[in-house]
């Protein structure tokens, strides 16, 4: 199989041929066709997340068909095609887990970090975490919504009945969560980079009621506002735009440290809370959204060979929409 490869933290990932994986019981190996390049990869590669101890195979947006059933696996079929998101394994038996959290799961694994990733054309994973991908969407198109649908989707949970609604960083996982909220009948107000016209644009074409950058004050004041970039100075300035008894839902698995604020921020019943992580539940869910709610899907491909390029022109920000590397399963 062919394989980009992270040795260790911030370095490039290089190109290799490994042996095929094998399915155990309970297990499907994947042809993979798509993966999505998502921020966490960034945080993987550039060293931001605790590492894993041993070499990793990024990406956890994947599309693939089933190439072969591992034991006791009926639950898909050969040739058919599925989807892997992040959460690739939870216990089942601790606290959290029986209490229908297993996202917050003390034994969990994640693809493309602990797990194996999609950065490949083959793919082993547990047949239990996977889900059918709906056939509106192509490959490229079905990718993102693994996890920048998936996490987006739990963010928007997060935020309750929130009517108006703040994205905080305007990218793969925003413009695919207002489309939700707007369907849903929500106002949504989009966040950019000062400056990033290009991301203002889409969010308005998408039906946003306003977009501007993240140093400016929407127009009215929010129910809940959703931070999607890694940058903690967001955290007080989406606050200062909050209604009363509004939300802070921080989005990402990783961020730059929130400054000191004044209480008076906070006050009046405002919160602030993270998303960890997602459940079966949520990608069952969502899937049901993604199969009768149309999304627009703005993809930037790439080939598998040029993974590097992709996470370099996410960590600077060149990128509308979603980065997506396109795999020859051969």
């Amino acid at each position: 199989m062919r394989a980009m490869v992270l040795a260790g933290p911030g370095q490039p990932l290089q190109e290799t041929r490994l042996d095929d994986p094998v399915p155990g019981p309970g297990q499907v190996l994947l042809k993979v066709r798509a993966c999505g390049v998502c921020r966490t990869d960034l945080h993987v590669v550039d060293g931001e997340l605790p590492a894993p101890g041993h070499a990793v195979i990024p990406g956890h947006e994947i599309v693939g068909t089933v190439a072969l059933l591992g034991e006791g696996v009926t639950r898909f079929r050969l040739g058919e095609r599925v989807g892997v998101p992040w959460l690739g394994f939870a216990c089942g038996e601790c606290r959290y887990c029986r209490a229908g959290r297993e996202n917050l799961c003390d034994s969990a694994g994640f693809t493309g970090y602990t797990l194996p990733g999609g950065y490949a054309d083959r793919l082993v994973a547990d047949a239990r975490f996977c889900f059918p991908i709906p056939e509106r969407y192509s490959d490229a198109e079905a990718a993102p919504l693994l996890c920048a649908g998936l996490i987006g989707f739990r963010a928007l949970r997060m935020a309750g009945d929130a009517r108006r609604l703040g994205l905080y960083g305007f990218g793969a996982a925003a413009h695919l969560v207002a489309q939700v909220a707007l369907a849903q009948g929500r106002e949504v107000y989009a966040f950019t980079r000062p400056g990033d016209t290009a991301a203002q644009a889409l969010a308005l074409a998408l039906g946003a009621t306003w977009a501007g950058g993240s140093d400016e004050m929407p127009p009215v004041r929010l129910d809940a506002a959703l931070l999607f970039a890694p940058v903690g100075a967001l955290v007080p300035a989406a606050l200062r735009a909050l209604d009363k008894g509004g939300v802070v839902v921080c989005a990402g698995i990783h961020m730059s440290d929130i400054p000191a604020f004044p209480y008076d921020l906070l006050w009046e019943e405002r919160r602030i809370c993270s998303v960890a992580n997602l459940t079966r539940q949520d990608g069952e869910d969502f899937m049901a959204i993604a199969a009768r709610t149309p999304l627009a899907v703005h993809a930037v491909l790439y080939p598998l060979g040029e993974a590097n390029a992709a996470l370099a022109d996410l960590r600077a920000g060149r990128l509308t929409g979603a980065a997506v590397l396109q795999v020859d399963a051969g």
